[in-house]
């Protein structure tokens, strides 16, 4: 195989995905048997299977166990908006996002004290190389469906001590960043995202529900306090097959 070919599943699920596109099932109708697609893509059965599997996940067609593969009602693309006013709700962000969107927001949580930064988030934070971290891994959810992950770091030397030291435990466990810090004398009043595509990690693809390298939105995102200092900065990933990213920005009304 040429190193940069795709591999033969791949090749067979852009095929099937054109077929699809074109028409040639459509949504209900009952794909031919796995033996038949295999014969006929001159491929090995587990091949094919994978191929299906990747439409599967992508939301293209679904399998029903003992009855065969049939294409699938196409799902809705979802936008997600960012915006500072997320801030002032009185609630967790990520909640009042997905409230506004009519499904119930959650998450689940593993924050680790103590870990030295690595360089990168370290440049981030204004902080030294190896300086101690809380990190936090976080897994959001939509009525209990994956919608993004987020990895998140803030210095010990701002937290340590304090009730807010692990984000999701204390007083003001689930309140978010600005929340939390202004808990402490603390005032966050400008935050910084850098969003880039990317591709999904196997890693990240186990957790959002999609395949290995599919399309992501990954969003550097750093809030800093009114010194201008980096309280925390996070790595946020959003599967761009299920949902649109989009900025709001208000506008400031002129003076006459």
């Amino acid at each position: 195989m040429v190193p940069d070919e795709p591999p033969p599943y791949q090749k067979v699920a852009d095929d099937l995905r054109r077929r699809l596109a074109a028409g040639e099932w459509l949504v209900g109708d009952k794909l031919p048997s796995r033996a038949q697609l295999a014969d006929h893509y001159k491929v090995g059965p587990n091949v094919l299977q994978k191929a299906q599997e990747l439409l599967i996940v992508e939301g293209l067609l679904e399998g029903r166990a003992g009855v065969g593969t049939f294409v699938r009602v196409p799902r809705k693309r979802r936008r997600l908006v960012r915006s500072r006013h997320g801030e002032r709700r009185g609630i967790h962000p990520f909640k009042g996002d997905m409230a506004e969107l009519g499904v119930s927001g959650s998450w689940d949580a593993h924050s680790q004290a103590r870990t030295s930064a690595p360089e990168g988030i370290a440049r981030r934070l204004g902080i030294a190389a190896g300086d101690l971290c809380v990190r936090t891994a976080y897994e959001f959810f939509a009525d209990g469906q994956p919608v993004q992950t987020s990895v998140s770091w803030e210095p010990m030397a701002i937290t340590g001590g304090t009730p807010v030291l692990l984000p999701e435990m204390g007083p003001m466990a689930g309140k978010g960043v600005v929340e939390r810090m202004r808990s402490i004398r603390i005032t966050v009043d400008a935050l910084v995202e850098v969003p880039r595509p990317a591709r999904a990690t196997q890693a990240q693809a186990n957790l959002l529900g999609i395949a290995l390298g599919d399309l992501v939105q990954v969003i550097e995102r750093t809030y800093y306090d009114t010194d201008g200092r980096p309280v925390e900065t996070a790595d946020i990933v959003v599967p761009d097959l299920r949902w649109e990213v989009a900025y709001e920005y208000g506008i400031q009304p002129g003076t006459e």
